[in-house]
């Protein structure tokens, strides 16, 4: 054969491979952490453009950052409209058009600045010591309302600065708590309160207007914004628990408050004793829409739509019919109906509701979207949408035809060149006899002639659910990169499937959902061929972390597990905590009152039976479930001469956040499952 013949023929067989490689490529952390993460869309009065907030993560330096961009309503390219080396987020429209306040921390502590939509230089609002968040305008424009935490028995901002510079100058760093609740989920209780404050929106004095030894909005237990102007501007709706039990960390009872924008008198709205929030008036100023749960001292109550009357002061449940618990509000521009998002099998679904007939008209059904507000005209919806292989981005839904309109495309190019899977449903019949949910995610690449390993992830709440959504921390597309299936199911106790499914894990930790799990796996390993059921491993956070070390204690099915931020012994973890509501719900009582319970369905007392190797990871700084939880459960692993490892953040609470930190957490779980499952 000539060699120009041969050239030729090597240049076909380097085409042919070129053509047959795959175009894309499994996710890797470098990837994961480069997605832009979309939030916060907000429409300009004139409806014409968006501004949302994309964030970043810089590996290198370890750190994150916000800026605001805008994008024509219609679709089409997006501008950035602030660009700081710190965070500018929190972006909101005055109701002229004519200018965008947002929160900035470019200059040390955060602010509320001012910019032009079209472009400009930003100047600064507020220049309170304390820092400003949360800021929103007045309907009529002439007030901005923002919250700082202060101390509360300052009456003046020299007064807070003052003190402030007294702590950190102080080499005594000893503090005396005389009630409960002082520190909560990273930090320190330090004698500040959260107080709402009403600032001109040209500028001047804020003045506090939640004066008082309480926080505003509540310390838990709230919803995105706990504050709202009337229409008129001239009064503000917001909430705070005032109920002495939260000073022993047992009170879900938050109320809604009124007061003038000048501040004085507080008049009280809502007597409910259990949780109520969320305040939005309705544009013709009759009604204050709210969510509200009915059992006092239960966080994960079914929230329901509640209309107040301010002519009456009556009011009047919406969703008595609706077993779902209500997310997100948005009142029509006439304030002849509401919008709202719920939880429902693993999505977020959308709804109208009319006060008049109360009846429920579904608007977007099979999603997972968030953040809702409404075009001027009245004629679209613009929300955050997302799903398991698609990060958060900018949509709109034309109510009238139904069609969804994506706008950003913020991650497109870097997703154009990955390969991941969407998320395919299952149903089994679990515990009681009750249909259990859950998604599935195959590997990369995925070939059913081929045995893979299965991961099965649990989650956290208890009360909570997995999703078809992008989760930045628990994500299925990291977990099935390597080549695991990945399998995620919403055990009894899970949301978006009725209250009475929710409620059945209050008492039966260890019961009910530790069959849905097992039950799970062999529904799993009997219908998937693709399935080896010699390389099995599960891994999960918070309750998660619970259900794997009770696992560890009574069964051996899996070649490996790994407990993140996980509860382990039930008595010394209500000790330590520091919201007691949940334990003493969900366990019926205290360690005193009910021994048997926390006994019943503690790992601790199952130490004996541990033989599965086990990842434990824990961070200093959680007070949620506290570290100690993590270092009795990995010292009992020891004790019993079990394969284990510990992954100790000195800098994290309960979730890890610092990118670098981050990677270290992926790299760590994925060298553990491959080492007992390759």
């Amino acid at each position: 054969m000539k060699k120009t013949n041969i050239f030729i023929l090597m240049l076909l067989l380097i085409a042919l491979y070129i053509q047959s490689a795959p175009s894309t490529r499994p996710l890797t952390f470098d990837d994961f952490i480069r997605l832009k993460r979309v939030s916060d869309p907000q429409i300009s009065p004139k409806g014409d453009l968006i501004a949302f907030v994309v964030t970043e993560m810089n590996k290198e330096e370890n750190t994150s950052n916000s800026d605001i961009w805008i994008i024509p309503s219609r679709g089409g390219e997006p501008w950035r409209l602030t660009s700081s080396p710190k965070a500018d987020s929190n972006p909101r429209w005055s109701p002229d058009g004519k200018k965008i306040a947002f929160i900035s921390a470019r200059k040390d502590s955060p602010q509320i600045w001012m910019i032009d939509p079209k472009g400009g230089e930003a100047y600064q609002l507020t220049t309170i010591s304390t820092g400003a968040s949360g800021v929103t305008w007045s309907p009529t424009g002439k007030n901005l309302a923002f919250v700082s935490s202060i101390y509360p028995d300052c009456k003046s901002d020299e007064c807070n600065k003052e003190k402030e510079k007294k702590k950190k100058e102080s080499l005594v760093k000893a503090q005396i708590f005389d009630h409960l609740l002082f520190r909560h989920w990273n930090s320190w209780q330090d004698g500040k309160r959260s107080h709402l404050f009403v600032v001109p929106a040209e500028g001047g004095k804020a003045v506090d207007v939640t004066p008082g030894d309480f926080d505003t909005p509540p310390i838990s237990l709230g919803s995105r914004l706990d504050y709202a102007f009337s229409p008129k501007g001239e009064q503000i709706c917001f909430v705070r628990n005032i109920d002495p039990e939260l000073k022993i960390s047992l009170g879900t009872n938050n109320d809604l408050f009124v007061t003038s924008v000048q501040g004085g008198k507080i008049e009280r709205v809502t007597e409910n004793r259990a949780n109520d929030n969320s305040p939005h008036y309705s544009p013709d100023g009759r009604y204050i829409a709210y969510r509200a749960m009915a059992r006092p001292g239960f966080e994960a109550d079914k929230y329901s739509l509640i209309l107040y009357d301010r002519n009456n002061q009556k009011e009047i449940n919406l969703t008595e019919n609706l077993d779902r618990s209500v997310n997100e509000i948005l009142w029509s521009h006439d304030s002849t109906s509401l919008y709202i998002t719920f939880e429902e099998k693993g999505r977020i679904s959308l709804a109208r509701i009319s006060p008049k007939n109360k009846k429920t008209e579904r608007i977007l059904e099979g999603h997972h979207i968030g953040s809702p507000s409404l075009t001027p005209d009245g004629r679209k919806l613009v929300f955050l949408k997302q799903a398991i292989n698609q990060p958060a981005e900018v949509f709109s839904l034309d109510l009238r035809t139904k069609k969804l309109n994506q706008l950003t495309t913020m991650n497109s190019k870097l997703l154009s060149k990955l390969k991941m899977n969407r998320a395919e449903e299952f149903w089994f019949e679990g515990a009681e006899g009750d249909k259990v949910h859950g998604f599935l995610v195959k590997p990369p690449f995925f070939d059913p002639s081929k045995k893979y390993p299965l991961v099965m992830l649990i989650h956290g709440g208890p009360q909570g659910a997995w999703s078809d959504n992008f989760h930045f921390r628990w994500n299925a597309q990291m977990f099935a990169a390597p080549g695991y299936v990945t399998a995620m199911i919403n055990f009894h106790g899970s949301t978006g499937y009725g209250q009475s499914f929710t409620d059945s894990i209050s008492g039966d930790w260890g019961g009910n959902p530790y069959e849905d799990i097992m039950g799970g796996l062999d529904y799993l390993l009997a219908k998937y061929d693709f399935l080896d059921k010699n390389r099995l491993a599960a891994a999960g956070g918070s309750y998660g972390g619970y259900m794997v070390s009770w696992i560890e204690g009574h069964n051996n099915r899996f070649n490996c597990l790994i407990s993140h931020a996980g509860v382990y012994d039930l008595r010394s973890m209500h000790g330590a905590t520091e919201e007691f509501w949940f334990p003493e719900w969900d366990l019926k009582g205290t360690p005193w009152t009910n021994k048997e319970m926390y006994e019943k369905w503690s790992p601790s007392f199952y130490v004996k039976n541990f033989k599965t190797p086990c990842l434990v990871i824990h961070g200093q700084n959680d007070f949620r479930v506290p570290v100690t939880q993590g270092f009795q459960f990995f010292t009992s692993l020891q004790r019993m001469k079990v394969p284990s490892k510990m992954l100790y953040f000195p800098d994290e609470d309960h979730f890890v956040q610092k990118p670098q930190n981050a990677e270290l957490w992926w790299k760590t779980v994925h060298e553990w499952l491959a080492k007992y499952l390759k």
